[in-house]
């Protein structure tokens, strides 16, 4: 489709084609919109990645593996004395999904001993259960030493991946957040991993739901002491495309997802106004835009489709990673799903491939799907 012709005098004349949404978005939206214009830094073979977030942001780890890059992990399993070989993988460290940019925050404090929040451990069906980390391994610990022993290793790999990281991408999933008196953020309310704590209004506990400001004030803090740590590392935020499971807010989840993402994305806005140097992927866009048609979203309205999945995979890879001549421009078009006879070997390897691109943990759906600890593999 040709550019407008716009009169001489109109400011708009001249600007490039991904400026109209005639030409940047509806004549391309049935071959797939990328909507990445440039990038301030890309990421090399030897660069070492550290990702962490909500559930969305395994999907980049993926991808990175894939690829033949070094996604960093500062974090294994040792047989240690009441630890079980689980949540080891899934983020450099083994600390879980982040889901808000005050968490965030706070595991870079304690890890530090910057902050060292009152609520040390809460009681589980089973054991003893970290309330950072509710979900790392199924039950639990044993004893309380077992879990401060884990917690203390836990940090020192967690230092050495703020420390180490040469790229650190940081998937904002959450505004709303459960916090003790003290202002201690957790990844979810004490109530749904340890039902004998008091009630929300009864006890220490209380919820609330974070604005623009205050989503800035903390990612930019997080920077700063990032910084002192690491002043090499370059930065990489992105927004979760995936709707709120549940609300704890008086008003319908729809509602509730739209805000809270509208925060999360002027929030981002304003820092990479604010830093040339931290760069935006626009994952949210890509799944949740007009362009996309519904097609990147499961039936339950919420689950990023494996195409949605990939085509998100495919623009990172496009713009972010410096994969060599004659490489980079790889198509962004969607992978369809597979097709024929669902017995034929070759055709089942490449379903199972398929369906891992949609395989993440996420412990927001201890939520309506208590279960055990240690976080269930979904697709």
């Amino acid at each position: 489709m040709t550019m407008p012709q716009l009169p001489e005098g109109n400011p708009y004349s001249g600007r490039p084609k991904h400026c109209f949404w005639q030409q940047a978005v509806a004549a391309c939206a049935n071959d797939g919109v990328d909507p990445v214009v440039a990038v301030p830094f890309h990421i090399t073979p030897k660069d070492q990645v550290a990702m962490a977030g909500s559930c969305f942001a395994q999907h980049l780890s993926h991808l990175l593996v894939a690829e033949g890059f070094t996604p960093l992990f500062t974090e294994r399993f040792i047989g240690a004395p009441g630890t079980l070989n689980e949540g080891y993988g899934v983020f450099p460290a083994r600390f879980g999904n982040v889901y808000t940019a005050r968490q965030l925050l706070q595991l870079f404090d304690r890890a530090y001993g910057l902050f060292r929040p009152q609520d040390r451990c809460w009681p589980g069906p089973l054991g003893f259960i970290d309330p950072f980390r509710p979900r790392i391994q199924a039950g639990g610990f044993p004893s309380r030493e077992t879990l401060e022993a884990d917690r203390a290793r836990h940090f020192a790999a967690t230092r050495r991946m703020f420390e180490q990281s040469d790229v650190f991408v940081f998937t904002l999933g959450l505004t709303e957040y459960w916090a003790a008196e003290d202002g201690a953020v957790f990844p979810l309310a004490p109530g749904v991993v340890s039902p004998g704590l008091d009630p929300p209004g009864s006890g220490p506990y209380r919820f609330g739901n974070a604005g623009v400001a205050e989503v800035v004030r903390d990612i930019e803090a997080f920077l700063g002491r990032l910084r002192e740590v690491n002043r090499r590392v370059r930065v990489v935020l992105t927004v979760s495309p995936v709707p709120l499971l549940a609300t704890f807010e008086d008003r319908h989840v729809l509602v509730s997802t739209v805000a809270s993402k509208s925060i999360l994305r002027a929030a981002v806005d304003e820092i990479c106004r604010a830093h040339d140097d931290i760069a935006y992927f626009p994952s949210f866009e890509i799944i949740t835009g007009p362009q996309s048609r519904g097609r990147f979203h499961g039936p339950d309205l919420r689950e990023v489709t494996p195409e949605g999945v990939g085509f998100v995979q495919a623009v990172f890879r496009r713009h972010f990673l410096d994969l060599g001549a004659g490489q980079a421009e790889a198509s962004v078009v969607p992978a369809p799903a597979p097709e024929g006879d669902a017995s034929d070997p070759d055709l089942a390897g490449r379903a199972r491939r398929y369906a891992t691109l949609a395989r993440v943990i996420c412990d927001e759906e201890a939520i309506i799907h208590p279960g055990p600890a240690g976080g269930a593999t979904r697709t």
